[in-house]
C-alpha cells in the first residue's frame, strides 16, 4: 500500500501542487496590486509566471490522465479527463454568472471559443501530426458518428434555435428554457450511459498502429492454437470495467483526486489571468473577445497535450474520445447549467451567435462529418480544420 502510494504521490506531483496552489494563493493576496491599470513590468511578469505554472501543472494532468487511461482503457480513461475539465469549466462560467455585473453572453462566447478550439485547432493539429507520422489512420466510425450526431444537435440548440424562436436578443423565453434543459440533460445522460455501457466497444481503437501487420502475419499460418494456448489467451483477455474498479479501487481514486487537484489551479489561474489579459489587450488595441479564446485554450491545455500525444502514437480513436467527447460534454453541461442559473437569478442568457460564427461552425461540422465518414482520416483533413480556425481568429478582429 505504501509503495503504491509513493508511486502516485511522487515528489514531482507534490511540487506541481505546491506551485499551482501557491501561485494562486499569492495572487489573491496581491489583488490590489493587480487591479487595472497594472504597471507594465508587473503585468508582463505576472502573465509569464502564471503561464509557466499552468504549463507545469498541465504536464502533471497529462501524466495522471495517461495512467488512468492505461488502467481503465477507453472510453473510460478519456472520459475521466474530459468530464473533469468540462465540469471545472462549467463551474468557472457559473461563478462569473453569479458574480456582479452583466454577463448575458459569457456562456455563448465561452462555449463558441471552446468549440472552435476543440473541433478545429486541436483536432486539426492531431490529424496533421498523426497523418504526417503514420499516414492515413483508421478510426471507429460508429463511435465518431455518435459524437458528431450529438454535437450537431447540441450546437443547433445552443447557437441557432434561440435566434429563430427566442427573443429578439437571441435568448430563449422562460417557457422554452425548461424543455431545452430537460432534453439536453436527458440526451447527454443517455449518451453517457450508452458510451460507458452497451456501446463502449464502439469507442475503442478500430485498428491500432501496427495491428494490421501483426494480423496479416498471424493469419499467414494455418495452424490452430492448442487447448493449453487457448486457455492462456482466454486468461489474457481484458478485464471488464467493474472488475478493474474492484481490483484497483484505491489507485484509481488516488489518481482521480490528484488529477482534479492539479486541474483546479489551471482553471483558477486562467480566471485570474483574464483580468491581466484584458488589460494588456486593451493597451494593444486587440479585441477583448480574444482573451476568451486565450483562456479557453489555457483551460483545455491538458486535454490538448493528451490528444497530441495520442495522435503521435497513432491512437486516432482516443483523439476523438478526448476532443469530440469534450465538445459533447461542454455543451451538454454548460447550456443547461447557465439556463438554470438565469432562471434562478432572473438573468437573460443570450445564446444566439453572430452570422459569421454560425457560418464557421456550420462549415466546421460539415468538414467533420465528411472527414470522419471516411474509413480513414488524413493530414489533409487536419489542414482544413486549421484553416477554419485561422478564419475564426480573423473574424475576432473584424
Amino acid at each position: 500500500m505504501t509503495a503504491a502510494l509513493r508511486s502516485i504521490i511522487t515528489p514531482t506531483a507534490i511540487l506541481r501542487l505546491v506551485l499551482g496552489w501557491g501561485v494562486f494563493i499569492a495572487l489573491q493576496f496581491m489583488g490590489s496590486l493587480l487591479a487595472p491599470p497594472v504597471p507594465l513590468p508587473l503585468l508582463v511578469t505576472a502573465l509569464l509566471v502564471i503561464i509557466a505554472v499552468i504549463l507545469i501543472c498541465a504536464f502533471g494532468v497529462v501524466t495522471e490522465a495517461e495512467h488512468l487511461a492505461d488502467r481503465l482503457g477507453d472510453p473510460y480513461g478519456s472520459l475521466v479527463l474530459t468530464i473533469s475539465i468540462c465540469l471545472i469549466e462549467v463551474i468557472l462560467i457559473a461563478a462569473v454568472l453569479l458574480g456582479p455585473g452583466d454577463h448575458a453572453t459569457i456562456a455563448r462566447d465561452s462555449v463558441m471559443a471552446v468549440s472552435m478550439i476543440i473541433l478545429n485547432a486541436v483536432i486539426g493539429l492531431c490529424l496533421l501530426v498523426g497523418g504526417l507520422r503514420h499516414g492515413a489512420l483508421t478510426h471507429n466510425r460508429t463511435g465518431v458518428s455518435n459524437y458528431l450526431v450529438m454535437i450537431v444537435v447540441f450546437a443547433a440548440l445552443a447557437f441557432a434555435v434561440p435566434a429563430l424562436i427566442g427573443t429578439p436578443d437571441g435568448a430563449y423565453e422562460i417557457w422554452q428554457e425548461i424543455p431545452i434543459i430537460v432534453v439536453t440533460v436527458g440526451a447527454y445522460a443517455f449518451f453517457l450511459y450508452r458510451q460507458m455501457g452497451p456501446q463502449a466497444h464502439e469507442f475503442t481503437e478500430a485498428a491500432p498502429v501496427g495491428a494490421a501487420a501483426a494480423s496479416s502475419s498471424s493469419n499467414a499460418g494455418t495452424s490452430h492454437p492448442s487447448p493449453a494456448e487457448a486457455a492462456v489467451e482466454a486468461d489474457d483477455e481484458p478485464q471488464g470495467i467493474v472488475e478493474i474498479l474492484s481490483t484497483h479501487r484505491m489507485e484509481i481514486i488516488l489518481r482521480l483526486v490528484l488529477l482534479v487537484a492539479t486541474v483546479l489551479p489551471i482553471v483558477l489561474l486562467s480566471h485570474d489571468m483574464a483580468t491581466l489579459l484584458d488589460d494588456g489587450l486593451s493597451r494593444l488595441g486587440a479585441p477583448v473577445a480574444l482573451s476568451g479564446v486565450v483562456i479557453a485554450m489555457i483551460v483545455f491545455l491538458p486535454e490538448t497535450l493528451t490528444s497530441l500525444r495520442a495522435a503521435w502514437n497513432g491512437e486516432i480513436q482516443r483523439v476523438s474520445n478526448l476532443c469530440h467527447g469534450a465538445q459533447v460534454s461542454t455543451v451538454g453541461l454548460t447550456i443547461p447549467t447557465v439556463l438554470v442559473i438565469g432562471m434562478l437569478t432572473d438573468q437573460q442568457i443570450v445564446l444566439a451567435e453572430s452570422p459569421i460564427n454560425l457560418a464557421l461552425l456550420a462549415i466546421t461540422l460539415l468538414v467533420s462529418v465528411i472527414g470522419f465518414a471516411a474509413k480513414r482520416v488524413t493530414a489533409v483533413q487536419g489542414a482544413a480544420h486549421i484553416i477554419i480556425f485561422v478564419v475564426f481568429g480573423l473574424a475576432l478582429f473584424a
